[in-house]
Order: C-alpha cells, then sequence, then structure tokens
C-alpha cells in the first residue's frame, strides 16, 4: 500500500499527525544544513557549492515503482526517462523487450484495453479469500495437523478484517453524516456555499441542522479551514472509506481488469504502459523528492541534479500484489535503472519467493534498491513489513539478507526529543538510517504541489543522495553507495520519543546506523573511496547516459 497519510485524520482531529510534529518548517527544510539551519536536512546547497560545483556528473536513471507518476509535470517532464528504443504510440514493441510502447515505463496494474485497476484488497484480505476456498466444506477434525495450523491462522485473520471493515464501516457513517448536515444547512440557507460566521449566526427550530452547524463550525475552526474546505476534505474521505471497505471485503477483486493468469506468478509481460494512471499524486510526489529539476525557479528542487525518473506502477489504492512488485523491479533492472525507489509496503505476503528473487536479481545486476519503513510507528524487527531484505527462511539455514537493499525511517523537522516523526516505523535490525519526513513540499500530479508526511518522502531521500552519488561517482558498487549513505549519516545519541509511544529512547537505538541521511558527508566519503564496480555494469550506466542524451537531442 502506498504509504500516505489521509486528509480525514487532519481534518476530524486537532491533534493531527502533521500539527503533531511541531511548528510550521520552511518548505525546503529537508536541503537544509542541520548545523547552521537548525533542520536535520540532508544539506544539498552546500554540497552542490562546495563538493561538486566543478565535477562531471553521468545521466543516472531512479525507477519509482509506485501508484503512478505524472510524467508531463511541468518540474519532472524535463528529467523523465524516455526508452530510447521505443517508438511512441504506434503499437509496436520496437526494443523487443516485451512491453509495448513503454516509453516512460510500464503499468503492471493496467489491461491491455487501456484500462487501470485502481482500489484492490488488502493483502490479508486476499489470503482470507484464498483460505475460504481451501477450507469450503471440510470438517476441521478431518484435517492434517500443518492443515490445522493453517485453518488457526486463517480464522485469525478472518476475524481481524471483520473487526477492521466493521471500524471503517462506522467512521464511514460519521462522515456520512456531516454529508447529510452539509445538505441541510445548504437547503436552509438557500445557498450552496456558505461561511463560519454563516453557521454562527444560524437559527433553526431543527435540532438536526444547529448540531450539524455547531459541528462543522467547531472541526473547521479548530483545523483553521472554511467550511468549504472542510466539506471537500469530507468528501474526499467518504470517497477513500468506500475504498477501504473494500480493503476488507474478500468478494472484491478487481484483477479481471489486468487480464493475467494471476496463478502464474513467474508470468511477466502484461499491463499497458499508462505509468500515470488514476491517481499519481503519491508517485509524482516521491519522484519530486527524487529528481524535480533543480534551480530552475519552479515549483521546487529535487535532491539529484541529473536523474531520469522511469515510472513503474504496481501500487494501486490497497496492497500490492507480489507478483507485480516482482515484475516491476525485474523491469527496472533489464531497462537500466541503477536505483530503485519503493515507498510502499504491507503487513503479508503472498509470495515472497517471487520477491526475493527479484531483490536477488538486481542486487547481481548491481543496482540499489531503497525502501520506505512503514508508518505504523511499529517495530520492525518485530512486525512485519513487505518487502523486505530478509529472504524467506529455506530449511534450517539462517535467512540471508539482500546487500543493496536500504530501509529508511522518517524524521520530524524537530532537533529534539521530537526529532523522529511519531508514526515512523523503526527497528535496531530492521530499519538502517532516517531520512526527513514530515512536511515535505514536493510535486503532485497535474503540475501541483503539496506538503505530505510519510517514509515514504524519507525514501526517495535516500534515493536521491543514492543517485547523485551514482551520478557523480559512477565506478562505485551498489553494495558502496549503501556503505557510504550508512556510514556517513549523522549518527546520534540524544533522547527521543519513540514513535507510537510516549517512551524516551537513545536514537541510536532506532536503527542500525542509528543516524541520518547527509550529503555532503556522503559526498565527501565518497570521494575517497575506491570504486569496485563492476566493469560490464560501468559499460553499461556509461551507455545508458548516451542513449538518454541521444534520444533527447532527437
Amino acid at each position: 500500500m502506498k504509504f500516505k497519510l489521509y486528509l480525514f485524520t487532519v481534518l476530524l482531529f486537532s491533534a493531527s499527525i502533521l500539527l503533531a510534529q511541531g511548528e510550521a518548517a520552511p518548505k525546503d527544510w529537508f536541503h537544509l544544513n542541520p548545523k547552521t539551519d537548525n533542520y536535520p536536512g540532508v544539506d544539498t546547497r552546500n554540497t552542490y557549492s562546495k563538493l561538486l560545483k566543478d565535477r562531471k556528473s553521468e545521466t543516472v536513471i531512479v525507477a519509482v515503482i509506485d501508484g503512478g507518476v505524472d510524467p508531463q509535470h511541468e518540474d519532472l517532464k524535463d528529467i523523465m526517462w524516455i526508452n530510447p528504443g521505443e517508438i511512441a504510440g504506434n503499437g509496436i514493441d520496437d526494443d523487443k523487450n516485451g512491453y509495448i510502447d513503454d516509453i516512460y515505463g510500464w503499468n503492471f496494474i493496467g489491461g491491455k484495453d487501456g484500462k487501470n485497476v485502481g482500489p484492490d484488497a488488502l493483502e490479508i484480505t486476499r489470503l482470507v479469500a484464498k483460505y475460504r476456498k481451501q477450507f469450503a466444506g471440510k470438517d476441521e477434525s478431518s484435517l492434517s495437523k500443518k492443515e490445522k495450523k493453517t485453518y488457526a491462522k486463517f480464522q485469525e485473520m478472518e476475524a481481524e478484517i471483520k473487526k477492521s471493515r466493521e471500524g471503517v464501516e462506522k467512521n464511514m457513517m460519521g462522515y456520512i453524516g456531516i454529508q447529510e448536515g452539509y445538505k441541510k444547512i445548504k437547503a436552509h440557507l438557500k445557498k450552496e456555499t456558505f461561511t463560519l460566521e454563516d453557521l454562527k449566526s444560524l437559527k433553526s427550530d431543527d435540532e438536526e441542522i444547529t448540531q450539524a452547524a455547531s459541528m462543522i463550525e467547531n472541526i473547521a475552526s479548530r483545523n483553521q479551514i472554511s467550511a468549504m474546505e472542510l466539506e471537500e476534505g469530507i468528501n474526499g474521505a467518504v470517497h477513500d472509506m468506500t475504498d477501504r471497505v473494500n480493503y476488507y471485503n474478500p468478494d472484491f477483486d478487481p484483477r479481471h481488469i489486468v487480464g493475467d493468469n494471476y496463478a502464474n506468478q513467474t508470468e511477466k509481460y502484461y499491463g499497458n504502459p499508462d505509468i500515470k494512471g488514476p491517481d499519481a499524486n503519491h508517485g509524482t510526489h516521491v519522484s519530486g523528492i527524487i529528481a524535480a529539476v533543480r534551480g530552475n525557479g519552479v515549483g521546487m528542487d529535487g535532491i539529484a541534479d541529473n536523474v531520469r525518473i522511469m515510472g513503474v506502477r504496481c501500487v494501486p489504492n490497497g496492497d500490492e500484489r507480489d507478483k507485480d512488485v516482482a515484475n516491476a523491479i525485474r523491469y527496472a533492472v533489464d531497462n537500466g535503472a541503477s536505483v530503485i525507489n519503493m515507498s510502499f509496503g504491507k503487513a503479508y505476503s503472498w509470495d515472497k519467493k517471487v520477491v526475493d528473487d527479484a531483490v536477488k536479481y538486481a542486487q547481481k545486476n548491481d543496482v540499489l534498491l531503497i525502501h520506505a519503513a512503514g508508518n505504523d510507528g511499529k517495530d520492525n524487527d518485530t512486525s512485519n513489513n513487505f518487502p523486505n531484505d530478509v529472504y524467506a527462511k529455506r530449511g534450517w539455514f539462517k535467512p540471508k539478507q539482500a546487500k543493496t537493499w536500504i530501509e529508511v525511517g522518517a524524521l520530524n523537522h524537530d532537533m529534539g526529543e521530537k526529532a523522529a516523526a511519531s508514526f515512523s516505523n523503526y527497528g535496531k535490525e530492521g530499519v538502517d538510517v532516517f531520512a526527513p519526513g514530515v512536511a515535505i513540499y514536493s510535486t503532485t500530479a497535474d503540475n501541483l504541489y503539496d506538503s505530505y508526511p510519510g517514509t515514504s518522502m524519507a525514501s526517495p531521500m535516500v534515493a536521491g543522495v543514492a543517485a547523485l552519488l551514482r551520478s557523480y561517482y559512477p565506478e562505485l558498487s551498489a553494495k558502496q553507495v549503501k556503505e557510504i549513505i550508512m556510514d556517513s549519516s549523522i549518527k546520534s545519541t540524544k533522547q527521543v520519543v519513540k514513535p507510537g509511544s510516549d517512551e524516551k529512547v537513545n536514537f541510536s537505538d532506532l536503527s542500525v546506523t542509528g543516524g541520518m541521511l547527509n550529503s555532503y558527508n556522503a559526498v565527501q566519503k565518497a570521494s575517497k573511496v575506491k570504486g569496485k564496480r563492476k566493469k560490464k555494469f560501468r559499460s553499461k550506466a556509461a551507455k545508458n547516459a548516451k542513449d538518454i542524451a541521444k534520444a533527447e537531442k532527437a
């Protein structure tokens, strides 16, 4: 699932996630210097002006595996990857990579007819549907010992989704109630728009109308928005809640839209070239953080300055499917990506092995994978967050870990005890480093911009720095880039509030490095490291850069 925080949480609770992080920060705080600016930014300005000013760079492809990227955004269109071997719109697989008209990337959750998956169920719900079929008509007493264990797990998951769905439906009825309040007030006032002053002076003998007016005025005032802005948010929340009800509906399955053989987890060639899809805000936001054009006076600046963004769509409004994630990774690797950003995750996995094999494929091909740790305020050492860098256990052997994977937690813009974002997952073994992830201003679909919180925003900070290193120091291997990013992070032993609790802990206990991402330190360290990138990967990267330049000139 795309790691995003919904508007309705801001609307209905004055202590929202955004507001709880402290006072407003500058829009560009994630670029600032921790020492001189007192914000835990990654210090890109000093990095470029002092360390990279006269150094040449090589164009690097970064794949954004997400829910969609707007390739025509004003701050991204000039840095989108354009497949040099493909001719747009001719309906032919010109480069013979198996994907027709994949100009900007590929969409693994779309059909050949151009239709796209929007909402989908959660993985736990899909597993419940699977087990319902498996155990339908069977007597529990006739099950084997292994089957009984699976059946018990099935019952546990079924109870969990039932409880979750009931909770969502209850909340949705609350929002629908507010919608009805708006209708009654509009009818009473005989106008389609009204102000908070209208509500304060409203008089009616109908108790439902006066109660609705009081509630709307209260919520809007607390959140410092107008009555009509609140209505827009409420309408959006109802729409979102409709999707969320289906998260927990075992009978909801939009996979027919894709038209693949879902039982075949190794199938590769399906989908369509529409990388934007029905909702590209999240992926476009992630892309802007990585590489929105720097210094053009438009919108905002990304972290890296010589990148091409490849959009790979496989994340619906719901949980992504392992088959699609694996294919997205393989597509990115096969088409030249040096860095892959993955700002999504889930608590259950349908087929971890197929994703593990794709991760191994990326590592074998010298590709760095960056992944968001999640927004549940949980310890990833004890809670599942898929995909991850620990391969599925086989037999009695201790599970191995991917060597070119970085797991990222989110920083608040606070240098004190609230340094770790309150929603961020953490883990002494399961999270590698923390990066800015609160009130991050970046690109959204259709030439817009917005501020989002989440480890989804922290992950592309690391992807951006990784791309910067691979661009200016192309002789470095993916493994070396990971080591540099981790070793160069700013270590901290200060006491901070542990995410998801009121407990104070040492910041160093929240991740492997106990550190915060810093581009300046990373570049300094990279300049002193002897590159170990294999010649074939170095040559491939150089060829990609030349092909991109040639395609753009044409």
